[in-house]
């Protein structure tokens, strides 16, 4: 499976082979390394970790566990694989080349936070109405019966919105740029310019 850690440059458009002008997110997909590699017989399933970026302010334990892939990135994160190449090894280099054009992926990132919002901005709840006495124009309203006495876990009301991880699935690579190590996304990626977007291959 592919996959890389990139950081959310910003929206543009770029115009398809058959004349479709797009909208297209660009990730900046420097290099990401590989710092460990698990196996079933050892950690009870496959996956790679992929560090991405350097820091300076690492913990010991980190720096330890870098030290294997003589790297020392500030970024950390795991990716389920079903199977991993035999030549796949520590301290080898993904570069946005990883992905080419046409390419269905996954994008996860933390969306942006809103803050307190009430249930008309967060759930889409419809407003009261204004004539007629009617006073609970943003209100939430009723938000339980007289049988049983108490609220439900997970009853939609105010709270905080945004500021979670959010996966939007089955977006297409329209643009690899190599030079700039830049890949483009057709469409929406969550989260605010500079986050970090884990980019993988769709199921």
């Amino acid at each position: 499976m592919k996959a890389m850690i990139t950081r959310k440059v910003g929206m543009t458009s770029v115009v398809l082979e058959d004349g479709a002008l797009v909208p297209v997110t660009l990730l900046s997909a420097s290099a990401n390394v590989i710092t460990q590699i698990k196996n079933p017989e050892v950690d009870g399933y496959m996956a790679i970790q992929i560090g991405f970026e350097t820091g300076k302010n690492i913990g010991k334990a980190q720096a330890g566990h870098n030290a294997k892939s003589k790297s020392s990135p500030k970024i950390v994160r795991e990716v389920r694989m079903a199977e991993i190449d035999e030549e796949t090894k520590l301290g080898d280099q993904l570069m946005a080349d990883s992905f080419s054009v046409g390419d269905v992926v996954d994008v996860t990132g933390t969306s942006k936070g809103k803050g307190w919002a009430g249930t008309i901005k967060r759930h889409n709840f419809h407003r009261g109405r204004k004539t007629h006495g009617g006073r609970s124009y943003r209100r939430v309203g009723s938000i339980g019966s007289m049988y049983p006495q108490r609220i439900f876990p997970g009853k939609k009301m105010a709270g905080q919105m945004g500021d979670e991880q959010v996966t939007v699935k089955n977006l297409r690579v329209a643009l690899v740029d190599m030079e700039h190590n830049v890949i483009g996304v057709i469409g929406a990626v969550p989260g605010p310019r500079k986050g970090i977007v884990m980019i993988k291959e769709a199921k």
